[in-house]
């Protein structure tokens, strides 16, 4: 259900539905429909605001997956700080700290990395159709034929 109201508020004009208008075009009960918000929230792939009637919309934008891809990474930080806090607890010399160390490098490598592209590829969220971001990376060539 998550993946149907995000489908339905994505292929929107207005990128925005009340709670009656997503069940009415998914033909779902309202309760569906608070699940999968709840759910899509939580996530950071909707947001909620208040029309002139004050009613809650669901609204999809650009900036969304943006800030959704951000809160994953700081999520994994949060990761990165619990391993190696065990790492202190469980001395650095056993096994399982050695485990806890591997995980928070990757982690933090994975963190990095994810903050890094999302920074740089922000831009793409923002263009028109038809037309690339200034710094956009150039086509990547073909892979060369196998010789048979």
């Amino acid at each position: 259900m998550p993946a149907r109201v995000l489908t339905c508020l994505f292929t929107t004009d207005t990128g925005s539905l009340t709670a009656s208008g997503l069940a009415q075009r998914l033909q779902v009960s309202p309760a569906s429909i608070s699940k999968a918000i709840t759910f899509l929230e939580s996530q950071s792939l909707v947001r909620r605001e208040r029309d002139e009637r004050r009613r809650a919309r669901y609204v999809v934008d650009n900036e969304l997956f943006y800030q959704a891809t951000i809160a994953s990474a700081r999520s994994n930080d949060r990761l990165v700080e619990v391993a190696r806090q065990g790492v202190t607890i469980l001395g650095s010399q056993t096994p399982a700290a050695a485990r806890l160390e591997n995980i928070a490098r990757f982690l933090d490598f994975i963190s990095e990395s994810l903050t890094r592209a999302a920074e740089q590829a922000r831009e793409v969220l923002h263009t028109t159709s038809g037309t690339a971001p200034n710094d956009a990376a150039p086509p990547r060539p073909s892979p060369p034929e196998q010789a048979g």
